[in-house]
């Protein structure tokens, strides 16, 4: 089950990179002129939020940022604090800002938690968890956590852990579910994490970078 959730998770992981080949970039530079309002919630620099569980938007990747915004917009994505946020943003508006984000540099925060709890979430993150479905997080988003911008993964390194614990929390409980297009890969990986295992993983990838 374990390999054809990989094979699954590959094949869709090849169908977005194509994809992204034809997905119209972003302009920076009108992206930063359209982010003022974004900038109330997370923080002039994309990455010091008013809210810890807001996420850090600065140097995700661009092709990730832009779907996110247009699943929020379209409601494929429920985020009742961006409910109304987007409205009349076109397309070309959304890749901006997302643009914009990618070019931030990114800010890894400090992890809070003791050695067994850092020696835990790192030997998930390099090596899952055998036997729960758990695949190792940098199979993925990288040996530093930075993500696949061309494949479209996330970076997690440097996150918000309220966010990033939020956010597994949800996939796990089958509340969210933007990874249709990588055959449920997230959910899969989620359901098989403990609460004290997300909280581990959440602090650790914190002061990643």
């Amino acid at each position: 089950m374990k390999t054809m959730n990989h094979v699954r998770f590959l094949v869709a992981s090849i169908l977005v990179a194509l994809s992204s080949l034809a997905h119209a970039g972003g302009n920076a530079e009108a992206g930063k002129a359209a982010s003022l309002v974004c900038a109330t919630c997370h923080g002039q620099d994309g990455a010091t939020g008013i809210d810890p569980s807001y996420p850090n938007l600065a140097g995700q990747g661009e092709l990730y940022l832009s779907r996110q915004l247009e699943m929020i917009l379209s409601g494929e994505r429920p985020v009742a604090l961006m409910a109304g946020q987007l409205n009349g943003k076109s397309p070309q508006d959304l890749a901006d800002l997302a643009a914009y984000y990618a070019s931030l540099p990114g800010k890894p925060g400090q992890a809070a938690g003791d050695d067994d709890s850092i020696e835990l979430a790192e030997k998930i993150f390099r090596g899952g968890i055998g036997g729960k479905r758990v695949a190792a997080c940098g199979a993925c988003h990288g040996p530093t956590g930075m993500g696949n911008a061309l494949a479209g993964f996330p970076g997690i390194a440097g996150q918000s852990d309220a966010y990033t614990i939020a956010q597994l929390v949800a996939y796990r409980e089958g509340e969210r579910t933007t990874d249709e297009s990588f055959g449920g890969m997230m959910r899969d990986v989620a359901h098989g994490l403990t609460d004290g295992e997300i909280k581990a993983l959440a602090d650790y990838l914190k002061r990643m970078h």
